[in-house]
């Protein structure tokens, strides 16, 4: 594991969200219906992008030929964030999170569906997504794009970002800051415990506030 990884594990979308928005950074939380599978299960990782499709011409066979191929390029190590540009079908399922965990893939975050979501759940793969279907997409959909600029919502994300998903939402860190805002979120959260601390000894919020510049 990296150490903007290790760093970052420690802290909560909240403290990096503000870290940001101290640094004058953006446009770096991901849409609010984008919510985790597994409740309680914290996300984070650098980040590698996937983009697709939809294409109702493609057959069985090309389909699952160029799923698999995704699923293989992959890798180890990573966040796998999908912009599918679709709204119907299953970007995700048991089989397929069952080999992103087998080959290391930390978890999976799309602006789409996934199904077989009681199966992912028993494996513990962590998936953030929009909604759930039984439907697949085997004849209708088709990843095109891999390790290359993706949007989601008005946030745009490059394969090497970091990625920190927790019960509040997704917050992506550019690649460019990641360490700086990695080092200030663990002193944000140095300086809340210590407000934390004054409050729960009665000190005054405000007074507190004042002395250690967080709240």
């Amino acid at each position: 594991m990296d150490k903007i990884t290790e760093q970052l594990e420690q802290c909560y979308t909240g403290v990096v969200s503000d870290m940001l928005r101290q640094e004058g950074i953006k446009n770096k939380v991901l849409p609010q219906n984008i919510r985790p599978l597994i409740a309680g299960q914290n996300l984070c990782g650098p980040i590698w992008t996937v983009s697709g499709h939809v294409d109702t011409t493609a057959d069985a066979h090309e389909t699952l030929l160029q799923w698999t191929g995704f699923l293989s390029k992959a890798p180890s190590g990573h966040v796998v964030v999908c912009q599918p540009n679709d709204e119907r079908v299953a970007h995700m399922g048991e089989l397929s999170s069952e080999t992103f965990k087998l080959r290391g893939i930390k978890g999976y975050v799309v602006d789409g569906g996934i199904r077989d979501s009681e199966f992912i759940i028993n494996i513990g793969f962590q998936v953030f997504h929009t909604y759930f279907t039984p439907l697949d997409v085997v004849g209708y959909w088709l990843p095109d794009g891999f390790d290359i600029p993706i949007t989601i919502g008005d946030v745009e994300i490059y394969s090497g970002d970091y990625l920190l998903g927790d019960r509040d939402g997704v917050v992506i860190v550019p690649k460019e800051h990641a360490a700086k805002i990695a080092v200030l979120s663990i002193e944000a959260m140095t300086k809340e415990n210590l407000v934390r601390t004054a409050i729960m000894e009665g000190g005054d919020p405000q007074e507190a506030y004042i002395k250690y510049g967080k709240f």
